[in-house]
């Protein structure tokens, strides 16, 4: 399928994205990688969902610990499973806009990003219409192009990371853990997927890293608002 085969090349244009992202934080692009708070906060965000199977599960874990999470959503899969979104917005989560179709946006005009993303927008509003306002968006592979512009005249700031742990392929639920673990820095955005393949080994991370952390004295945060 079109889209397995897009997810399958994240890996390889995130890991060079990550640096490049980071490096900008949030000046002259007006990318977001921090969180609200800053000193010892983690701000988990979750790309490419709702995905039927792991998206209700990862719910689940986030309620039991009680952490608040973004959650970056790829308008394909809001038409398939609006339940999952109204799930998310009940949960008490923060919606970000992903685009429509997970496409590289580096290239595109602004004109054919804006088209894109009120598209990926009026997905995500008629599933929930009465979810807040979408503050967040974020480039799929994080290829930016003219994006962060396009989203800040609709009311959104790029939302980027500071750490990815490489989920889409999964590695083993204790390597994803040690990742999380060892990478953290203070308040940072991670990068989490939760769709659209198995994602199993990535809740399961979720599950055991969260009590790690605080019992370290990490506190769980949102991305910052600007």
């Amino acid at each position: 399928m079109r889209w397995r085969a897009v997810v399958l090349t994240t890996g390889l244009v995130l890991g060079l994205a990550a640096g490049s992202a980071r490096a900008s934080g949030a000046d002259e692009t007006g990318i977001i990688d921090s969180t609200r708070h800053g000193g010892r906060t983690v701000a988990l965000t979750f790309d490419d969902g709702p995905n039927p199977e792991d998206t209700p599960r990862l719910l689940r874990v986030l309620r039991k610990h009680h952490v608040k999470a973004t959650f970056c959503l790829w308008g394909d899969f809001v038409e398939q499973h609006p339940g999952i979104v109204r799930s998310i917005v009940a949960h008490g989560h923060v919606l970000c806009n992903h685009t429509m179709h997970h496409e590289d946006l580096g290239t595109w005009t602004p004109e054919r990003i804006e088209a894109d993303l009120r598209q990926t927008s009026a997905a995500i509003r008629r599933a929930v219409p009465w979810a807040p306002p979408i503050r967040y968006f974020r480039a799929p592979y994080g290829s930016w192009g003219q994006s962060p512009a396009v989203a800040a005249k609709l009311g959104m700031r790029s939302l980027g990371w500071r750490l990815t742990i490489s989920d889409w392929e999964p590695p083993g639920t204790d390597e994803l853990v040690r990742r999380l673990r060892e990478g953290v820095t203070p308040g940072a955005v991670v990068l989490l997927h939760d769709g659209p393949d198995d994602r199993a080994q990535t809740v399961e991370a979720v599950d055991r890293v969260i009590p790690e952390l605080r019992a370290g004295g990490w506190r769980f945060d949102l991305p910052a608002r600007r």
